[in-house]
């Protein structure tokens, strides 16, 4: 009796460890989102890095700071390549209201960087390291690479990390180990998933796990995106997609928390589209597009880009 109950309490803590960021909330419930406010949260400012655009921010809780860690072009290379991508840097006590930095914190340094930039960050902290997926794209080539921080201000490039592919976007990591693997999902017409042991090397499954639905929301394209959560029913990723009017909207899936290529289900309709001004017209109207995500203050922040401009935030209540 004695070794069941003790093999009962190691399981328990066993348990508890691995999935210790578990977040109540039920599938059906990210139908609860709503717009935080009508107004963008960051608009491009300035002559320097963020003049043309600011959008496609990464979140991360900092000591009860929200950070944004937000996509921003200058205005160099119009009609070629849009502008040079760099990640720049916003703090909000509340995560409405945010200060800028007023230099990028990362930045085009390696040639498969330039001239397109580094674009469309997401960020998560495993084990007290923060691990950023980025694209780089060098005007003519996409490439998902990663880089490592400790502090989110000096970054170790590990480059890019998917060797099967010749273009890859969007690196959404599952912020726990699971079976001993970490798993990364990917891509920007499907959504592929790959898994590593070390956070480095990344191994790719050979078929997508979930594709663009032909009649839907979600026809043309769907693409992670934040970093996905644990809840208790299993891996809840946002995704973005476009249908062939090319107008991008916010979706769900959920993943099986044992199988994480194995797809439980998917939103039927869309959660969030384009409906104010500044999300219809823009660099490229008719986007939203999420990318961050935090638990604060008992709801869950979620951050997205807007017409390839601007960054908002929408909301859903965990209480």
């Amino acid at each position: 009796m004695k070794s069941i109950l003790l093999a009962l309490v190691v399981l328990t803590v066993i348990c508890s460890v691995a999935f210790s960021g578990v977040i109540n909330l039920e599938f059906e419930r990210v139908y609860d989102i709503y717009r935080l406010t009508d107004e963008p949260v960051l608009v491009p400012q300035g002559f320097g890095f963020e003049a043309r655009s600011s959008y496609n921010p990464a979140a991360i809780i900092v000591d009860n700071e929200v950070w944004l860690f937000y996509r921003a072009e200058d205005w160099t290379g119009t009609g070629r390549w849009n502008g040079t991508s760099r990640i720049g840097l916003a703090r909000s006590n509340d995560g409405l209201t945010f200060t800028r930095e007023k230099e990028p914190v990362f930045y085009p340094e390696e040639s498969y960087e330039s001239p397109g930039g580094c674009e469309d960050p997401r960020i998560v902290e495993i084990d007290g390291q923060y691990i950023m997926t980025y694209t780089a794209y060098d005007g003519s080539v996409a490439r998902l690479c990663i880089a490592v921080s400790e502090d989110l201000r000096s970054w170790e490039r590990i480059g890019p990390v998917i060797r099967t592919m010749q273009w890859s976007k969007a690196g959404a990591i599952v912020p726990q180990k699971i079976n001993d693997r970490y798993y990364m999902y990917f891509g920007d017409t499907s959504i592929y998933l790959a898994y590593s042991e070390d956070l480095r090397s990344w191994r790719v499954l050979p078929r997508s796990v979930m594709d663009p639905r032909p009649g839907n929301f979600d026809s043309r394209l769907v693409e992670p995106g934040p970093p996905p959560i644990i809840t208790e029913e299993g891996i809840l990723l946002f995704y973005n997609s476009a249908d062939y009017s090319n107008t991008y909207r916010v979706g769900a899936a959920l993943f099986d928390i044992n199988d994480p290529g194995r797809l439980l289900k998917r939103t039927d309709s869309f959660l969030l589209e384009p409906e104010l001004s500044w999300e219809i017209h823009g660099q490229v109207p008719n986007v939203v597009f999420v990318e961050g995500l935090v638990e604060k203050d008992q709801r869950l922040l979620i951050y997205y880009g807007a017409a390839d401009l601007y960054v908002g935030v929408a909301c859903i209540d965990l209480e």
